[in-house]
């Protein structure tokens, strides 16, 4: 019986690559107004081999990336950051709102284990408008350590004071979600959605949405 669900935030809930595509062109394009002198699909996919290294989270990747071809200067940066910050739109997959809500008023418990720097995380929910649905949120700043690490899934055990058996966990990263919660005794389940270059094979999880609506559909199952 499930008693509770964990999600994580990036291309689980919201189409975290999509959002970063849609603010990336206009931050280059910001830049070369400004004398970045580079094309736009060479300044990309530089930007890209970057986040490789140092994560999409990472913060001062404009800095980097500046710094990294010769041409950095605040005139140009400042205008990436604005361009970026322009274009950024937080939006969730369709019906994800919908079926939160739907768990919750079936009266599962609800939490949230992320990677992402803890402003990042409550900024994402809050932009959605879904933070209050949540019952726990635990990002990377409250415990320092990234998954698959079993600490951030035990801090939310801890918090919705749930058995583990009777715990789903979704995510779309099989190394990292659906590993940590096998790891921790949770039923996984892998967002295929928003991860569809992972063969089936390859997740290794107890059951894969294909679409958002599938979440209720595996959980209805489970506890019927």
């Amino acid at each position: 019986m499930i008693k509770a669900v964990i999600f994580d935030i990036d291309n689980t809930l919201i189409d975290f690559l999509e959002m970063k595509e849609k603010s990336l062109g206009p931050a280059v394009e910001a830049m070369i107004s400004k004398g970045l002198d580079m094309s736009k699909e060479e300044a990309l996919e530089r930007i890209y081999k970057l986040y490789e290294k140092y994560g999409m989270e990472y913060k001062l990747i404009f800095q980097e990336f500046l710094k990294s071809v010769g041409q950095f200067n605040y005139r140009i940066l400042t205008a990436g950051i604005i361009g970026y910050r322009s274009k950024r739109e937080v939006k969730p997959y369709p019906h994800m709102v919908d079926i939160l809500k739907s768990l919750k008023d079936s009266g599962l418990k609800l939490a949230i284990v992320s990677d992402a720097p803890n402003i990042k995380a409550w900024m994402r929910l809050s932009y959605m408008e879904i933070d209050d649905l949540f019952d726990v949120v635990v990002a990377f700043d409250d415990t320092k350590i990234a998954k698959p690490a079993t600490l951030p899934f035990e801090k939310a055990v801890a918090e919705l004071g749930v058995v583990r058996k009777e715990i789903f966990m979704i995510g779309d990263m099989p190394d990292k979600d659906v590993a940590g919660a096998k790891k921790m005794g949770f039923i996984s389940c892998f967002a295929r959605y928003g991860n569809p270059k992972i063969g089936k094979e390859e997740s290794g999880a107890d059951y894969e949405a294909e679409k958002p609506e599938d979440i209720l559909k595996i959980i209805e199952k489970i506890n019927s």
